[in-house]
C-alpha cells in the first residue's frame, strides 16, 4: 500500500518506510513473529507502585500524521506531521500526567515508530511491558485532518497493522489482575485475532473484579460496515461497569434518536449492571446518568487549538478519581466534582495541538478549575 501524499519526516525516521515481502496472509497466522522487545522491557512491572490504583488500558497505539496547514482537506495539505495516538494510550498517559499509575497492553510493529510509541509510554511514565511486537506487521499509521467546515476526515494504513493481530497468548494477563480498573476501546473487535484477545483480556480483568470502562471510540472507516460497527460496539456492551460515549455515537447507537432524550439514553444504552453512564458534549460539558440519579456539569471555557485527544482526556481525568475512590459514582457531589476535573482535562487538551503533547497535568488543572464549580 503506497501512501499518495507528500509527508514530511524527520531524517532518523526515513528508513521506517523500508519494504515488507511478508503477504497479509503469513502476517495472520505467524503469530510467534511477535517478540517482546527489550523497549518494552525498559520499564519493569515493578516500576508501577503496588497500589490498588493501576488503571491498564487495552487496545491500539498508533501513528497520526497530521497536516502542516490548518482546516485543508487529507489531499489538499502540503504536508504532514507526525504524532502519537490511539485513544486507549492517551488514556494512559493522561492518567500518568495527573500523578497516576496506567500501563499500556496492545501490539506494534517491530520498527522505527513501534519503538518510538513504547519509548513514549515509558518516557510519560507509563508501564509498557505489556506491549508486544510484530516482525510481520508494520505499525498502523493514521492521517487525520479536521476540515475548514469543522469535520475530520480520517483515513487509516491497516492491512493488517500490528494492533490487530495481538493474539491471547501474548497477553500480560498477570498484569491485568493487578488493575482496579480495565480500560477499553472498540476498535480492537473489528478483526481477529484481536477481537479474541480483546475478550480474553476483559474476563480476566472482569474475574478479577476489575471496574471495566468502556469508550467506544467509534471509527466507522475502519468497520466494515455501519451495522458492523453498531453490532460489534454493542456486543459487549452489557459488561462495562463504565461508559463513556459521544452525542454522535448516541445517535448511531440507537439509530438516529435524539441524543439529549435522557429517556433515550436509560432506555436504549443503560443496563442493569452499569454503574455509570457518561455523555460528552464538547466545550458544552457532560451528563452523567446512574441507576439513582442524573444531571449535567457545565464545561470549562477555552479557546480551542486542535480538539484531538479531548476525550481521552476527560476518560484518564475521571478514571484516575474513580481509581482513587472506586465508589464515587454513589456520592453524587464526589462525582460532579470528579466529571468538572475531567471537564477541564478535556479544556486544556484543546489549548494546544496534538493529544499527548497536550494532556494536563493536576498542578494545572487545579489551576484552570479555580473558582469554577460543577453547576
Amino acid at each position: 500500500m503506497a501512501c499518495c501524499f507528500p509527508v514530511i519526516l524527520d531524517r532518523s525516521m526515513r528508513s521506517s518506510f523500508k519494504l515488507s515481502k511478508s503477504s497479509s496472509s503469513n502476517k495472520l497466522n505467524k503469530s510467534k513473529s511477535s517478540i517482546c522487545s527489550p523497549t518494552s522491557l525498559s520499564m519493569k512491572k515493578e516500576s508501577v507502585q503496588e497500589n490498588d490504583h493501576l488503571v491498564v488500558c487495552f487496545g491500539e497505539l498508533l501513528i497520526d500524521f497530521v497536516p502542516t496547514a490548518s482546516g485543508v482537506s487529507l489531499a489538499e495539505a502540503p504536508g504532514f506531521k507526525k504524532a502519537p495516538g490511539g485513544a486507549p494510550a492517551n488514556v494512559a498517559v493522561g492518567i500518568a500526567r495527573l500523578g497516576g499509575s496506567s500501563a499500556f497492553i496492545g501490539k506494534v510493529g517491530a520498527d522505527e515508530f513501534g519503538y518510538m510509541l513504547a519509548d513514549i509510554l515509558k518516557q510519560n511514565n507509563v508501564d509498557n511491558s505489556g506491549m508486544r511486537f510484530d516482525t510481520h506487521a508494520r505499525t498502523a499509521l493514521a492521517f487525520v485532518t479536521l476540515k475548514a467546515d469543522g469535520e475530520r476526515e480520517f483515513m487509516f494504513f491497516r492491512n493488517p497493522s500490528a494492533d490487530m493481530l495481538l493474539t491471547e497468548a501474548e497477553l500480560d494477563k498477570n498484569l491485568i489482575q493487578k488493575a482496579r480498573i480495565f480500560h477499553y476501546g472498540s476498535i480492537s473487535l473489528i478483526a481477529e485475532p484481536c477481537m479474541s484477545a480483546h475478550l480474553a483480556a476483559m474476563e480476566t480483568a472482569k474475574n478479577a473484579g476489575c471496574i471495566l470502562s468502556y469508550d467506544p471510540n467509534l471509527r466507522l472507516p475502519l468497520w466494515p460496515s455501519a451495522e458492523a460497527a453498531r453490532e460489534g460496539i454493542l456486543s459487549i456492551w452489557d459488561q462495562a461497569d463504565i461508559i463513556k460515549v459521544s452525542e454522535d455515537e448516541i445517535t448511531f447507537l440507537t439509530n438516529g434518536e435524539d441524543a439529549y432524550d435522557d429517556n433515550v439514553v436509560m432506555t436504549k444504552l443503560f443496563h442493569s449492571n452499569l454503574k455509570l453512564l457518561l455523555v460528552t458534549e464538547g466545550g458544552d460539558g457532560c451528563r452523567y446518568y446512574t441507576k439513582n440519579f442524573h444531571g449535567r456539569v457545565n464545561g470549562v471555557k477555552v479557546t480551542a487549538v486542535d480538539t484531538t485527544g479531548a476525550g481521552d482526556a476527560f476518560v484518564g481525568g475521571l478514571l484516575n478519581s474513580v481509581a482513587s475512590d472506586p465508589d464515587i459514582y454513589v456520592d453524587e457531589k464526589k462525582l460532579r466534582d470528579a466529571l468538572l476535573f475531567a471537564n477541564g482535562c478535556g479544556a486544556i487538551t484543546v489549548t494546544a495541538k496534538g493529544a499527548i503533547p497536550a494532556l494536563p497535568t493536576k498542578e494545572a488543572v487545579l489551576k484552570i478549575l479555580d473558582g469554577a464549580t460543577a453547576n
